[in-house]
Parts: C-alpha cells; structure tokens; sequence
C-alpha cells in the first residue's frame, strides 16, 4: 500500500508547545479512508491530545490489529513507535511490548470487528490484568473493508444500508470493560472533539488500563436514517453524563464552563479531571452505579457518553507482578542471569 507523505516544511509561525514541537509534528501520512470517516476526526483528536500534553513523540508506542480504525495509527503520531498486528491480537502484542519496557506510553486503537470479535479475549484480559495502556475503539458497528456487515456492537433492530435489520444483540463494550476491572472507562463520539480530546488526555495520564469506545460513523456503510451509529442518531440521542476538562498537574487551574456543579478527581500523576455533572448526583467512582446507569439509559435508546468511571488508587500489570522498574533491554548480564545460587532460592520458595 502506498501512503502519502505531508510536506515537512510549514509555517515558521505554527503555535508551540513546551518541548517546542507544532501540531504538524504529531501528525502522520495523509489519510486514505473514505472522506468525513470518523475515523479521522479521532486521529486529529489523538493529534491534538498529544501536542497539548507534551508528550514527545518518541515516548509513545502506538499498536493497532486490521481494519480501517487499525489503518489509522498510520495517520499520527508519525515519529512514534508503531506495530500493526495480526487481527484481533493488538493487546497481547501491546502486553509483551509493555513488560519489556513500561517507561513508553501504550495507545491501542482497535474497531468493534477487531475488539468485538476475532479479539474480543484479547480485549478481555488486557481489561482484566490492568495493562498500563489507553485502548481505543473506533466503534462503527460494522465491517468497512468487506462492504457494511453488521458487526458485533451493532444494535438489535439496527437496519444495514440495504435494508437488512440485525437480529442479534449488541456487545457492549463499555460494560465489558467495567465487568472486567478497567480503571478507567469513557465512551465518546468522533463529531464532539471538545469532549474527546479531553478523555484522551486523561486516559494518557492515567495509570492501569484506560478504555475509550468512539461512536464513528462509517459514512460509506452505516450514516443512514435506521442506523444507530450515525451522526445524525448519536447526536439526536447523546446523553452526556458529565462534561470534562483535564488539567495538568504543573499548570494553573482554570475553569471556563457555565455555572453547575463541579467535581475535582486528582489522578495518581496529580493530574486533574474537572467534571460539571450533567446526570444529577452521578459519581465517576462507582463502578456498579456506572453499570447500572448505562442499563437504563440503553433501554431508552439514549447513547452514553463522557467518562463514565475512573479509579483513583489504580494499580497495573506491573505492580501485580512486581516487576523491575528499569526496562527489560536496559538490565546487563547479571541481572538477567544472576547464577545458580538465585534459581535456587527461587526454587526453594516455591516448595
């Protein structure tokens, strides 16, 4: 496949950050995916999450399976690390990268064919064992590359853009990663970038496994009038839980919302999510009353979005494993081969 490269000059008048990099320096190859694909509005997302968190881009390693949503990491992030995996094997890839070396930041972008269903167990034991990652769904609800079937999470009563209505039910990958013990878990829509960018900025920050399902409308297979994952549709049935802003935990706080409640939530970073509630006395820290919540706003048809739950006392993979802090290819010989005498009091301890 070819890509087409953006020119490396611009204008020498960009906007900065601290590290002294433009926008244009998290950005990747130009995109090849239908024109209006969600699926971009969430790259430029990540882009600008990215440049305002300033990262360098050299410290993230981008992984992603097979699908359109996993063509995306091609589109930013260009001077990161990046693998395109095999389908539906994105997180144990992810899994083996992060133990060898945890001082990179893991973002895993998937699809709901590649998360919902060859990868569905992938999906569930990254959940599970806490990997320090940000794992994004590009959620469509159907398979764009083989012409608009229905996927996994379309919805029961769905209609297909040739009028077939989808019989099954829908998975729901939002409650998985609640079931599963995910620390932080959010659900957005790729035409609101001004709650999005913000969820993605937390979710880098946060610390265990941070999970993000997109509502993206394919506009070539399902923006149709019986579709539920259109634009028109999202927005016609968004229920925003609570509006959020992310602020560093160097900077100064400031607040430019319309009056109503506020919530401070400070992450293990220092970091801080300023929440305005929106859904009454909803607490992002209950993880059963999150659960129940997004019941019965789908029975109304209702789509949930915003960060729906967040532990404060997070820990990851590493912490259940007691690994090293320094990275696996930094230890010398001695380390890694310590001798005899240390095999056998590991031995002796397992008697």
């Amino acid at each position: 496949m070819t890509y087409l490269a953006k020119p490396t000059l611009h204008h020498p008048d960009l906007p900065t950050n601290t590290l002294g990099y433009t926008r244009r320096d998290y950005e990747g190859a130009v995109s090849t995916l239908c024109a209006g694909c969600g699926h971009d509005s969430i790259s430029a997302a990540i882009v600008r999450a990215c440049f305002e968190l300033d990262l360098p881009p050299h410290r993230i390693a981008k992984l992603s399976g097979i699908g359109c949503s996993s063509k995306t990491p091609t589109y930013f992030l260009g001077n990161s690390h990046g693998f395109n995996s095999v389908h539906g094997r994105m997180p144990s890839v992810l899994t083996g990268a992060n133990l060898a070396n945890r001082d990179l930041i893991y973002l895993g972008v998937s699809g709901d064919g590649d998360s919902a269903s060859i990868g569905i167990g992938q999906f569930a034991h990254a959940m599970r064992r806490g990997v320090n990652m940000v794992y994004i769904v590009e959620n469509n609800g159907v398979y764009g590359l083989t012409k608009g079937q229905f996927s996994a999470t379309a919805d029961r009563g769905a209609k297909s853009k040739r009028g077939v209505v989808n019989i099954d039910s829908p998975i729901d990958m939002v409650g998985m990663a609640l079931e599963l013990g995910a620390t932080f878990v959010a659900r957005s829509f790729s035409g609101d970038k001004a709650q999005l960018v913000p969820l993605i900025k937390a979710a880098l920050t946060h610390k265990g496994a941070a999970f993000i399902d997109c509502i993206s409308p394919c506009v070539s297979f399902n923006n149709h009038l019986g579709s539920t994952k259109s634009f028109d549709y999202v927005r016609e049935h968004n229920a925003a839980v609570n509006k959020l802003d992310y602020v560093a935990g160097q900077k100064e706080i400031t607040v430019d919302y319309a009056p109503g409640k506020v919530e401070l939530v400070t992450q293990h970073d220092g970091s801080v999510l300023r929440l305005r509630k929106l859904a009454g006395e909803y607490d992002v820290t209950d993880r059963i009353a999150a659960m129940e919540y997004l019941a019965g706003h789908y029975a109304k048809g209702e789509v949930v979005t915003g960060l729906l739950y967040v532990s404060l006392d997070s820990p990851d993979l590493h912490d259940y494993l007691n690994t090293v802090e320094k990275p696996l290819n930094t230890l010398d010989d001695s380390e890694l081969c310590p001798g005899a005498a240390a095999l056998q009091r590991i031995n002796a301890a397992l008697r």
